[in-house]
């Protein structure tokens, strides 16, 4: 697999998990009126940053 198709898939893995992260916080915060705990916003934030640093690297 070359490297970009590798970081290519990398990229989207990330996404997915991010995705799904997200979708858990929308539905406790919509139907259990519970806010996420700040670390598990702290958590998603990292994951986001480390997203980005797989983007922005050559």
């Amino acid at each position: 697999m070359s490297d970009i198709s590798q970081k290519k898939e990398n990229v989207k893995m990330h996404l997915k998990e991010l995705r799904q992260n997200l979708k858990k916080m929308h539905l406790s915060v919509t139907d259990e009126l519970i806010l996420p705990q700040p670390d598990e916003i702290k958590i998603l934030m990292n994951k986001m940053d480390q997203l980005l640093k797989l983007i922005e690297s050559k």
